[in-house]
């Protein structure tokens, strides 16, 4: 009677879900936060960014559940990436006049690569928006801030995690939008096998391997801010190639 009073304890504790330990994932936040930072004007705090990952990390401590198959790090990571965005994006912080720019790199790369029939090099779009390159560089990398999270988003909530999804963000998913997200996926998918190969292989450190602009820039063997200049060039490059998504 033992015996099997022992065997029925153990099969309720295996069904009984183990809630993870926030603790224990509060490096996680860090982690993406820091990882996120990059991308960031420099008015943003880090600590701005970790507050939101942590309200992101909270969410996914009451939501998961083990039994739909996707691991608490990684549903975890997508709700913290995701709260950080919504966040950032509610805050507002990106003026119009970056805005403007971003239209305004975007016109001329693509302008320059219908005349050319090529990529466009950072030089030839300075020159067609009529800046030096180091004005474009700068212009350039708040663009990459204020309009990369449309992009991103996309790569994220169409993560085959499980957890429905993650929920989808709590909207209520049709055949019709499944069919668009996929197709959605697809373009970017092709946009960026279009890109230079140099290009191609910083957006996989950076995105894939969730290498750091530094630990890039020593693999490949140029300066950070070189790295920081090909980040920028080609997140523009993939946004004037995606105008009818974003």
């Amino acid at each position: 009677m033992i015996a099997v009073d022992g065997i029925y304890m153990y099969e309720q504790a295996r069904k009984t879900p183990v809630q993870p330990s926030v603790e224990d994932y509060a490096p996680l936040v860090k982690r993406i936060a820091q990882h996120m930072m990059v991308r960031m004007p420099a008015s943003v705090q880090i600590e701005d960014l970790i507050q939101a990952g942590m309200v992101g990390l909270l969410e996914a401590s009451r939501k998961y559940d083990s039994s739909q198959g996707a691991s608490f790090e990684t549903y975890a990571g997508i709700r913290i990436r995701g709260s950080i965005i919504d966040e950032m994006r509610k805050g507002d912080w990106v003026p119009r006049s970056v805005h403007r720019n971003s239209r305004r790199i975007n016109e001329a790369i693509a302008d320059v690569e219908i005349r050319e029939g090529r990529d466009a090099t950072s030089a030839e779009v300075a020159a067609e928006m009529g800046i030096d390159i180091n004005e474009y560089h700068a212009m350039s990398q708040d663009a990459v801030c204020g309009r990369l999270f449309s992009i991103e988003e996309s790569f994220v909530d169409e993560e085959p995690h499980s957890q429905e999804s993650v929920e989808n963000k709590g909207s209520f998913s049709t055949p019709h939008t499944q069919t668009q997200r996929d197709s959605l996926k697809q373009s970017i998918a092709q946009a960026i096998r279009d890109l230079p190969e140099r290009e191609q292989m910083v957006l996989s450190l950076y995105y894939d391997e969730e290498l750091n602009l530094k630990e890039i820039g020593q693999i490949m063997g140029v300066s950070e801010s070189r790295i920081s200049q090909i980040h920028s060039q080609a997140a523009l490059r993939l946004r004037s190639r995606l105008q009818d998504w974003v």
